[in-house]
Order: C-alpha cells, then sequence, then structure tokens
C-alpha cells in the first residue's frame, strides 16, 4: 500500500480532525472558557454587555464583525470593552488565514495585562470564532493542531467548516516546518 498523495492525504487529516471534534459530549451554551481568561461566545452573549462584565471579559474579538445579526464595533462596547472585529464568512471559500496572525496578536497582547479576559465570538461559536482561538494556541501557545482540538473539545463544543480545518492543517505544517528550522520559534 502507498502512502497518500497531496490531497487524499489532505482528506484523511481533515476526518481526522473531524473525529477529533466528534468526541466533544458538550452540549453547546452560550459562552465558555477554553483557556486561561479565553472564551468562546456566540452573538447573543457578545452582544449582552452586563452579561460581559459578570464575567470580567474585556477585550471582544468578533468573528462575524459586521456580519447581519452580529452588531458590534468599538462604539457600540465604549470604554468598558476593547474590539476587535473581522468580517468573515462561514463558507468554503473565505481565507481566514489572512486574520489568524492579527487575531492571534490581538488575543496574545490582551492576555499579557493583568486582569483582562478576552471573548472570540461568531454568531453560533462553533466555526469562526473556534478557528481563530485554535490558531491563537498554534501561534502563540505553541500547541499543535490536534493537542489544541483536544483541548478546546474538552470545554466547547466547536466544529470549525473543513475549509477552516484545512487552513489550520496548513498553518500546523508551517509552524512545524518552521520548529523544525528555527527551534525557538
Amino acid at each position: 500500500m502507498t502512502a497518500p498523495q497531496g490531497n487524499q492525504r489532505d482528506c484523511l487529516a481533515i476526518k481526522e480532525l473531524e473525529n477529533i471534534l466528534d468526541t466533544c459530549t458538550l452540549e453547546l451554551t452560550p459562552v465558555d472558557e477554553v483557556w486561561t481568561n479565553l472564551y468562546i461566545g456566540n452573538v447573543a452573549i457578545a452582544q449582552n454587555r452586563s452579561a460581559l462584565q459578570r464575567l470580567g471579559i474585556t477585550h471582544v474579538l468578533n468573528a462575524a464583525h459586521s456580519k447581519q445579526g452580529s452588531i458590534g464595533d468599538q462604539e457600540f462596547y465604549g470604554n468598558s470593552f476593547e474590539y476587535y472585529g473581522i468580517p468573515a464568512e462561514d463558507s468554503s471559500q473565505f481565507d481566514l488565514s489572512l486574520y489568524f496572525k492579527p487575531a492571534a496578536d490581538f488575543i496574545h497582547k490582551a492576555l499579557k495585562k493583568k486582569d483582562c479576559k478576552v471573548l472570540v465570538h461568531c454568531i453560533m461559536g462553533m466555526s469562526r470564532s473556534s478557528t481563530l482561538v485554535l490558531a491563537y494556541l498554534m501561534l502563540r501557545q505553541r500547541q499543535g493542531l490536534r493537542s489544541a482540538l483536544q483541548r478546546v473539545v474538552q470545554k466547547r463544543a466547536i466544529y470549525p467548516n473543513e475549509n477552516f480545518l484545512a487552513l489550520l492543517l496548513d498553518l500546523d505544517r508551517n509552524l512545524r516546518w518552521k520548529r523544525r528550522l528555527c527551534p525557538l520559534l
């Protein structure tokens, strides 16, 4: 038997990731802490400023910025929260990888501050937002994709779409290659 080539290998890798996602037995909730002071949530919790204040959220990353049903910008949040919006679409064509580094930088900068908590949300809190959190864990916490996925599904029901899983796989391969060349990365 020969090793799978190119696209077939990617399909097998995506299926493996989907199998990890399928191990999650949690119910989808409005918001969950998936890493210390890092939360994934839906649009309803993101638009409830008093609930965010009760949770201690200080920073909001909206992965569905300016999408129908997703209110949010710095004016909406005022001085109480720092806001960052990404106009992502949950589709098989959208290149969310363009936002992996800026989103990871926003999260990382916030979490370095004392007493800061970050909410990353989209409409449901399952695909766009979880993809950006996984990218953060890979880029800034040096997690491999599989271990990041396993960690997050223990805390929240997520399901990035197949396109986003493929983009995360590319990121994982690139990071592993770069770290082999320079272990400090």
